[in-house]
């Protein structure tokens, strides 16, 4: 049986992305007063009561995202709840029972799966009387919490836990064979090339600049080898990021370099490469990581432009990076896209690129 999955649901700002931080005991998700930020599903591996679970955070339930991807992310909500065995209903104690709690008490009143009622921001005694509003939510006693505060965490796992489908004998897998960092510019087809990667609609590909805001793991298994490919929000300017949410995706860009044992940088052969490119490029080669370029799209310039061409034209702009491999790809058909991952998965080659890079920085 595969690892149990936590749902976290609700509507915007009842704190859904503080307690995914506060029960995974680091900051993952991207917390902020603004509604909707996030989109995608957020997941990472929790061991807590003697039991491992998936904890999965969820984007806002009704709200109409800025960018109208409104469906889409509704949509990753929809399989969260449907792939999720425990769904933690998470309302705001502070703020009331509001018409929107009831109409996601309305949307998941069909949901046979145990659903616990979390009441989020009870920051004091004073506010407990207020959760008896929630029992028209038809999901009987509320469990007051606070994410912001640490209140409640123990309650609240122990009432995750015993909610849990039966234990099975196969321990889940906590290390993976390899943890893969997809960065780049925006629109370069990073998100679709994690869904061809775990063969399902894992992330919210839109032609809207931007969609991506979080570092999202993705946890996949290929040919009995456990991977993690761990997507980014898209990097431009700094002087051109204008909100807390822009600074909080490029950052967590740069932690996921950091994480990450290979580097794919993605590249948009319909554009000349950039200077953010060239930027992030160098955070790669500062960090000491192997890397691979990978041409994204390149079905769209195949017939315009020989390979070749392109490869030499990434040579000349990087000439002190001569050792890192090029990939061409198309993600959005799979074309090469496995190809690339038996690539990174060279030890020879990794061991050969290191060696190369410390000569390098010997150098300078």
């Amino acid at each position: 049986m595969p690892v149990p999955l936590v749902a976290i649901v609700g509507r915007p700002n009842v704190g859904k992305s503080s307690l995914f931080n506060w029960l995974a005991g680091r900051r993952i998700s991207i917390v902020d007063p603004t509604a909707g930020v996030t989109r995608d599903r957020i997941a990472t591996l929790i061991e807590a009561g003697g039991r491992f679970f998936e904890l999965i955070d969820t984007g806002g339930m009704g709200i109409e995202d800025t960018d109208n991807l409104t469906a889409e992310v509704e949509g990753q909500i929809e399989l969260a709840i449907e792939q999720a065995h425990v769904v933690l209903f998470v309302v705001d104690v502070r703020a009331g029972l509001m018409p929107l709690d009831e109409e996601v008490g309305r949307r998941l009143r069909f949901v046979t799966k145990p659903v616990i009622l979390v009441g989020n921001k009870c920051d004091s005694p004073s506010l407990e009387p207020h959760a008896h509003d929630f029992y028209k939510l038809g999901r009987g006693k509320l469990l007051p919490v606070s994410a912001e505060q640490k209140l409640g965490k123990p309650e609240l796992v122990e009432a995750i836990v015993s909610k849990l489908p039966a234990e099975s004998k196969e321990r889940p897998k906590r290390d993976v064979s390899l943890k893969l960092a997809i960065v780049g510019r925006r629109n370069v087809g990073k998100s679709t090339f994690i869904n061809s990667l775990a063969n399902s609609n894992r992330m919210i590909v839109s032609e809207v600049a931007g969609t991506t805001r979080d570092s999202v793991d993705v946890r996949f298994e290929r040919d009995g080898k456990s991977f993690l490919a761990i997507d980014t929000a898209g990097v431009r300017k700094k002087k051109s990021i204008s909100s807390n949410i822009e600074f909080y995706s490029l950052a967590r860009a740069a932690r996921s370099v950091r994480r990450a044992d290979v580097v794919l940088m993605f590249l948009d052969p319909r554009l000349r490469i950039s200077q953010v490119d060239k930027t992030l490029t160098d955070y790669i080669l500062n960090e000491h990581k192997p890397a691979i370029f990978v041409v994204n799209k390149w079905d769209l310039m195949k017939d315009e432009m020989p390979t070749e061409r392109f490869g030499n034209y990434v040579r000349q702009i990087f000439p002190m990076l001569d050792y890192v491999p090029i990939a061409f790809i198309t993600a959005k058909s799979g074309k090469n896209v496995y190809t690339l991952l038996n690539s990174t998965c060279n030890t020879q080659s990794f061991e050969k690129e290191f060696s190369i890079m410390k000569q390098q920085f010997r150098r300078r």
